[in-house]
């Protein structure tokens, strides 16, 4: 019996422990999905039979819209008391989804040293250092001695998810370091923390971007992120764990726009949502295309007398298209890291220019090779040589400079660029092609 089927035979029978020891036997996250392929009533059923500890897990393991649906079912008392066994910042999560006067509704219900770290939470956009950071972390004033510290690390602890690593603040709450558990077992008991501590080299501000923690996860290789407000008072930590899924949510997330698609589309989004999320960016390809086919009509006289250039077209246009989206990936995946800008690292430009030389002159050979075969016209081979070098250097120029300056005026690279370089690579790869096969039209004749 798979668990779907196991899991619709308890719901029949109504068996409170079979469907609790379900939760040692697979993980919350599989049974969340089973779950989520339920019927309305049958999901209440299921939902009231679970433990609230368990469903603390389940909730945990579900996604936004299913988490949703699940709290729906239950009362604000219920609710709060399934909150006890979560951390605070999943509980803020959850809080985030609800509507606002139901939100408020259970703020006001809940005890006060929880309500304020909750509020704080929920003042952060969800896609913010300070929406993804945990408060389950330990902070120790410096003046404090090494036997002190370890005393309050262990009446602490049993509540808290990271103990290896201890934050150190002034009087005020400022981070002035950090202390490591080995540091404190192995110090004399009286060596205060101020004596211990190291400067932590790298924090994020509560409103920076979640994208800026992942950066500096990635780039330093961190396994632990500090997030303070604008006093350096410490708000909460980032951890890896919790970085990974948001390295993967930016990731989908460019890949998505970079393809003209909204990234809050799934596969299994409704038609409607899909044709609303998809049909503008057609739009705007339409509009450029009218523009690369403007040029084509410009040369219309001189197609009509060879032929063959129209089939010779499209290799330069798409190798140029494809150059460029290779230099394109590269740079939007640099920016995200935040490796690169404009300012400081525009002298690349001589080497993108270089790169579409070679690359153009190489692809440039054979696809004229195969044209003189073709058609035994060495003309036609020249021309088509140097019409892909041209259009190879602009492409990958292009590549390199449009993420780049619409990142320095504040516009998604990964939204906008795969157009504006489509447009460069066609409008100008049909120029130079037609214009050089106008100029040596005699000899193509």
């Amino acid at each position: 019996m798979d668990l779907f089927e196991e899991i619709k035979k308890i719901i029949y029978i109504k068996d409170e422990k079979r469907i609790n020891s379900l939760f040692d036997e697979y993980h919350p996250v599989d049974i969340a999905l089973e779950a989520s392929e339920l019927e309305d009533d049958e999901l209440k059923i299921f939902v009231h039979l679970i433990n609230h500890e368990n469903m603390a897990s389940l909730l945990e393991s579900s996604e936004e819209d299913f988490s949703a649906k699940i709290m729906a079912f239950f009362t604000d008392d219920e609710l709060i008391d399934i909150f006890t066994h979560m951390e605070t910042s999943i509980v803020a999560d959850l809080l985030g989804v609800l509507s606002t006067v139901r939100r408020k509704k259970i703020l006001s219900s809940i005890k006060s040293a929880d309500k304020v770290t909750l509020k704080m939470i929920l003042s952060f956009d969800e896609e913010s250092a300070g929406g993804i950071m945990t408060t389950n972390f330990i902070a120790l004033r410096e003046n404090l001695t090494a036997v002190e510290a370890v005393k309050k690390i262990i009446s602490i602890s049993p509540k808290t998810e990271i103990i290896d690593k201890i934050f150190v603040t002034d009087n005020y709450h400022r981070l002035k370091g950090i202390v490591t558990m080995r540091d404190l077992l192995v110090s004399h008991s009286d060596t205060l923390l101020r004596d211990l501590l190291e400067e932590v080299d790298f924090y994020v501000y509560g409103t920076d971007d979640q994208e800026v923690a992942a950066n500096l996860f990635s780039k330093y290789e961190l396994d632990i992120l500090p997030v303070v407000n604008s006093n350096m008072a410490i708000l909460g930590v980032i951890t890896s764990e919790d970085i990974i899924a948001i390295i993967d949510q930016e990731h989908n997330e460019d890949m998505l726009q970079m393809h003209g698609v909204n990234a809050d589309e799934e596969y299994d989004s409704t038609l409607f949502e899909s044709f609303k999320s998809r049909i503008p960016w057609l739009i705007v390809n339409l509009i450029t295309a009218f523009l690369a086919s403007s040029v084509v009509k410009g040369f219309e006289s001189t197609i009509s007398q060879v032929v063959v250039l129209s089939a010779a077209m499209p290799i330069v246009t798409g190798m140029g298209g494809n150059a460029g989206s290779q230099t394109l990936s590269i740079i939007i995946t640099s920016l995200a890291r935040g490796e690169l800008s404009l300012k400081e690292d525009y002298k690349l430009i001589f080497k993108e220019i270089f790169l579409g030389l070679f690359e153009g002159a190489i692809i440039g050979i054979l696809a004229a090779a195969v044209f003189v075969f073709w058609h035994h016209n060495i003309y036609l081979g020249f021309i088509l040589f140097f019409a892909m070098i041209l259009n190879m250097i602009i492409a990958c120029s292009m590549g390199f400079l449009i993420p780049l300056i619409l990142d320095k005026i504040k516009i998604d690279p990964a939204i906008a660029s795969s157009i504006f370089l489509t447009t460069f690579t066609d409008t100008c790869g049909f120029f130079i092609f037609l214009g050089l096969a106008t100029i040596f039209l005699p000899l193509l004749i």
